[in-house]
């Protein structure tokens, strides 16, 4: 037999050691490190010879077979269909919609393709009714399974062209030691089925947990092991989700499919737009609206601050769906180049719907948001306000300017503020924007005078 290994593995960044440590080096969290026995692989004949090295310019081309679920907006994300042969892995929090999601995937993939739904958590019976519920009636293979070899023997009397696994923290393999779901099992049974996904060419989808703060369950290396990795998001007042990539060997990361939670399942929103802007158009102040890109997708959101005066020694600052520092810079830059003060001022600021906004191109929105806010003036409802801002109080110009008027356009608004830079670029195409006035901003004191008081352009 071969001799065990003993070593201690951070159940949080899985790093590896030798002895045990009350501090992992890793991560430098606190009685993280957990012991599991390691056996050594044996080691094959058919490996112990050499590999013979080749010039780049003698690989063939392999052409990629792609191949879409029919699900639009999950197609998108994953960079237009899925790749046969790559490994998904999809996190999210616990009843956000993982296995729905991946349940009409696979009804939709059955009308031509082989598909083997492996569930580790539910009971055939369970999801059973959860299809039921989903009124699904495609036929695919399903089967209970928790213990690895079964999976793989299975998998392959199934000969199937999609495998679905949910989730990858319920299946164990059997000759290693540790719970499901634990750092070396996490990473044994990953690496074993992307073997076998490369080996025979077969689509796989994973799902997995994710801890308290968000992130994925198990070692950092389950992520790098993956082809793809998505999250889906949303918050449970909320019916809607968003499956957002943050890995992806076969497309773009900057994609975000947007879904509705209702009781057939999850369905595709056509137009998000109006998922994160408040139904009244008359705006109340402290409420602009801004244009962000989604990757290839412009969304319209809106955001909205509230600025009140407060009886404790440390104003709070608070911020949903922007980054804090984001906000602190700009609060600085009002205060430095407009001379709006803050001081001894509550901030609360907000983007509807519990969207999260990562790109600047919404700093002026923040700031018109927050000086709005607290000069009590609001927006014109017909306004839309994008432009980052600079740490001198320029506005400076953002990219893909025509996708974002195009959707201000579409959804019935009036007035763009804009960069003056991109107000420039765009003279010679003003009539694609037949009734969107454009109005070009230089400065933060220029945008604010232009929104808040004349509303005229210059």
């Amino acid at each position: 037999m071969a001799k065990k290994t003993t070593l201690f593995c951070c159940n949080s960044c899985g790093y590896e050691t030798q002895k045990w440590l009350g501090r992992c080096p890793g991560c430098d969290e606190w009685n993280t490190l957990a012991e599991v026995s390691v056996v050594p692989a044996r080691r094959r004949a058919a490996r112990l010879g050499s590999v013979s090295a080749v010039s780049l310019n003698e690989v063939p081309a392999a052409a990629e077979e792609r191949f879409v679920t029919g699900i639009g907006e999950f197609d998108r994300v994953l960079g237009g269909g899925m790749v046969s042969g790559s490994v998904v892995l999809i996190g999210g929090d616990p009843g956000i919609g993982k296995s729905t999601l991946l349940l009409q995937a696979a009804a939709r993939l059955a009308g031509n393709r082989t598909v083997f739904y492996a569930s580790g958590e539910e009971s055939l019976h369970q999801l059973k009714m959860r299809a039921e519920r989903l009124a699904i009636k495609d036929v695919f293979q399903v089967a209970a399974i928790t213990e690895l070899e079964v999976l793989l023997e299975t998998t392959g009397s199934v000969n199937p062209a999609v495998l679905v696994v949910d989730s990858v923290q319920s299946i164990y393999r059997s000759d290693i030691d540790g719970v499901p779901g634990s750092v070396s099992q996490v990473r044994e049974v990953t690496a074993e089925l992307v073997r076998m996904a490369k080996d025979h060419n077969i689509a796989v989808f994973l799902v997995g947990h994710v801890t308290k703060e968000g992130m994925m369950a198990g070692p950092r290396l389950l992520e790098h092991m993956v082809d793809c990795v998505l999250y889906l998001e949303g918050d449970r007042y909320h019916s809607f989700r968003i499956l957002r990539g943050v890995k992806n060997r076969f497309g773009s990361t900057n994609e975000i499919g947007v879904f509705m939670m209702e009781s057939e399942g999850l369905l595709e929103v056509a137009n998000p737009s109006h998922l994160f802007m408040t139904q009244n158009r008359e705006q109340a102040p402290g409420a602009v609206i801004t244009a962000s890109m989604e990757g290839t997708r412009p969304l319209l959101v809106e955001i909205q601050s509230l600025v009140a005066p407060t009886g404790y020694p440390s104003p709070r600052r608070t911020s949903t769906g922007i980054d804090l520092n984001r906000v602190a810079l700009v609060m600085a830059v009002l205060e430095k180049h407009a001379g709006i003060s803050f001081f001894g001022l509550d901030t609360f600021v907000n983007v509807v719907g519990g969207v999260r906004l990562f790109e600047p191109a919404a700093d002026l929105a923040l700031a018109l948001s927050l000086t709005s806010s607290l000069k009590g003036k609001s927006l014109n409802g017909d306004t839309v306000a994008v432009g980052e801002i600079g740490l001198t109080g320029e506005i400076r110009p953002v990219s893909r300017i025509r996708q974002r008027l195009n959707e201000a356009v579409k959804l019935g608004f009036k007035r763009f503020i804009l960069p003056e830079a991109n107000q420039a670029e765009l003279k010679a195409a003003s009539r694609e924007f037949k009734g969107l006035q454009l109005i070009g901003a230089g400065n933060i004191k220029e945008a604010i005078g232009i929104a808040l008081l004349t509303g005229k352009a210059q």
